[in-house]
Order: structure tokens, then sequence, then C-alpha cells
């Protein structure tokens, strides 16, 4: 994203196995959240006005763009099928729109479902459920909060207080537990579900526990996975540190620093293939890690070999591009060698006293 121009925005696009951008895509305002549908085909893009903005791709063709906030757009989660789209904002709510209705319907204003409005300050970041449309919506702000919402019915189902800003948040993949980042440079977790019969100890889980060491930094990012049968944490911090955790002992397994000492803004775990078996990694900043993860079912040359034949296909064609130049140049040189020698037999055929008829010689080879 690119945000030179006050009244203009940028995003350029990248293959993940370049580091510069294949395309330039200027949008109407400065924008700051982005994500893709799960298939690919449109990204969306949040402005500072308040307005998402649809790209298609591969295309990047502006499609059309609606009013989601007030104020600016600050995050954006799709729920697990890809029919939803939630939008978080600075003003505090959270505005769900059917993906399908967007692209179908001529009025953006039949394609917004529900409205979710409680927080008192921006909302940060938005984790949501399996189930579709009966999905629990997780929900964090600089409210000092974490909200939980019933999507069906659009109802506020429980809040938990924290002592600072939460930046970030994210369920586990069995919606038991879920962990959040702080603004103190912490990792929090709590219980999702509270067992009722266990009343005696349900003040006690729903408290938020703080895991150390902290990062030192603001937590920007969380990111939960499953590696070896064991679920684990991904975090990163402003102060561009990333830590791994084992999510049962809330200890720190792994950390790593940014060799710059930049800012993280956002953290992408991605199941990398190596061909010794192991899959797993994750992205944040612009370095990778390995962190080996589980078997996928496929081989690893299967999983890869589209984007190293994409990647092989691309380099042989700007191989052929350039051994066309050279050959090009190699033919225009050598018929000025053979229009030399055509003047000098001419000339030595004429015994060297044909000027004139050289000269049309020459010209009509030139032609």
């Amino acid at each position: 994203m690119s945000t030179l121009d006050t009244n203009t925005g940028s995003v350029y696009l990248y293959n993940w196995w370049s580091s510069s951008a294949f395309r330039y895509v200027p949008v109407p305002e400065p924008v700051a959240p982005l994500i893709a549908t799960l298939d690919g085909s449109y990204l969306f893009c949040g402005g500072m006005s308040g307005h998402v903005h649809s790209l298609a791709l591969p295309s990047c063709d502006h499609m059309f763009s609606f009013t989601a906030h007030s104020s600016p757009v600050s995050c954006f989660s799709i729920n697990d099928d890809g029919s939803l789209l939630l939008t978080g904002g600075d003003d505090g709510a959270i505005s769900v729109f059917s993906i399908l209705s967007l692209f179908d319907s001529t009025s953006t204003e039949s394609a917004i479902l529900c409205r979710l409005a409680g927080h008192a300050s921006a909302v940060t970041a938005i984790s949501v459920g399996m189930g579709g449309s009966r999905s629990t919506v997780l929900s964090c702000s600089l409210d000092f909060t974490c909200k939980f919402w019933r999507l069906g019915h659009g109802s506020l189902m429980r809040t938990v207080v924290f002592p600072c800003m939460i930046w970030s948040v994210v369920m586990d993949s069995t919606e038991s537990q879920f962990y959040a980042g702080g603004s103190d440079g912490h990792v929090y977790s709590a219980h999702m579900k509270m067992d009722r019969r266990q009343s005696k100890r349900a003040d006690e889980l729903a408290e938020p526990v703080k895991w150390e060491p902290g990062h030192g930094a603001a937590v920007t990012a969380v990111v939960a996975m499953v590696n070896a049968g064991q679920q684990h944490l991904v975090s990163a911090s402003e102060g561009g540190c990333i830590r791994v955790w084992c999510a049962e002992s809330k200890r720190s397994v792994r950390a790593f620093w940014n060799e710059q000492g930049r800012s993280i803004s956002d953290l992408v775990v991605a199941r990398r293939v190596r061909y010794s078996g192991g899959i797993g990694g994750f992205i944040g900043s612009c370095r990778r890690h390995d962190f080996e993860g589980p078997s996928s079912g496929f081989t690893s040359r299967a999983i890869i070999r589209p984007a190293m034949e994409a990647s092989e296909m691309e380099e042989t064609l700007n191989t052929a591009v350039k051994d066309r130049k050279r050959a090009v140049e190699t033919l225009e040189a050598a018929i000025e060698t053979y229009q030399r020698l055509l003047v000098l037999i001419l000339k030595e055929a004429n015994g060297g006293g044909g000027t004139n008829s050289n000269c049309s010689i020459k010209d009509s080879t030139e032609d």
C-alpha cells in the first residue's frame, strides 16, 4: 500500500517468490487494511473515508465502492465459508456484508446483513469462528475490551476487559480459547466457553492470563496454528520481534528479531512446502522463518509444482526474449557484412571503374 498523495492511494501486488511488485493499482483514496476473497478473485481495500473499494483480480479493475463506516476502516475479516465480509472501523462498529450480494445487487444497502455496535473506540481486529452465518465473532478494540458476538442474531454475548488496549485477537481451532495481543507488549489468553456447572471457577476462568516474557512493544499480530499435533501461537510486535509459543504451557519456545528493527504490522502463517516432507512456516515483515508442520497428505513436489512451473516458465520466457534479441542483432550484423562484401565483389568485377554502377548496386542492396 502507498499513500504518497493525500487524495489518492495505491496498492502494489507481488508474487510470493519475488520481492518486486508486478502490478501497481491506483485507488480513489488512501487505504490501509486489505483482504482478498478465499478464491483470490477479488480484493477489498479499506479507505480513510469509511468506504470499501473492491478490485477484480488479476485484472485489477476497480469494480465499485461502498460505505461501511462513518470513519476510517481499520480491519477486515472473512468467515470460514467465504460468504461474509466483516469490516471494523474507527467508529467502534463492525459491519457485516454478504459478498455475493455485493456483486449481484445494484445497491450495496441490501448487501449489509447487520451492524454490531458496542465498542467505545476503534476496532483493531476481528476473528470469526466456524459455522457460516451462525458463527461466533470476536472483536478487540482500543477501549481495553474484547467482545463476543452471535452473528446470526447480531447480539452481544460477552465482554472481556483487559488492563491495556488490545491490538490483535484470534481464536484457537477448537474455539475453546482465545488469544489477544496487548499494547503493553504481552500476549493474553482466556477461555471462550464457560461451563455453568463450574460456577465457582467461572470468574477465575473468565480472567485473561498474561503470558511471560513480554515483547517489550505492542503486540500487533497473533496467529494460532497446530504443529505436530500441538497448539502453538505466533505473535509479532512493533519492536520487530516474533515469538512462537506453546499454547498449553504458555511458554515462548522460539524468538526471532527483525534485523532492521522495523515494526511488524501483520503476520501470516503459511504452509511452507519443504522437500524433506515438513510443512510450515510463517512470514513476518519481509522475512520467512521455518517451522515444522504436519503433513498435508500430498508429496512436497506435487504441492509446489504449480508455483515452480510458473517461475520456470517466467524464467524461460525471459531467456527466450534475450536469445531472440541477440539473434536479431547477429543477423543484422551478418547482413551488413554481406552487403559490404557484395559491393567489393561487384567493384572487382567491373575493374574498379564503375563508380555509378557501384553506387546503384549499393543503394539497391540497402533497400
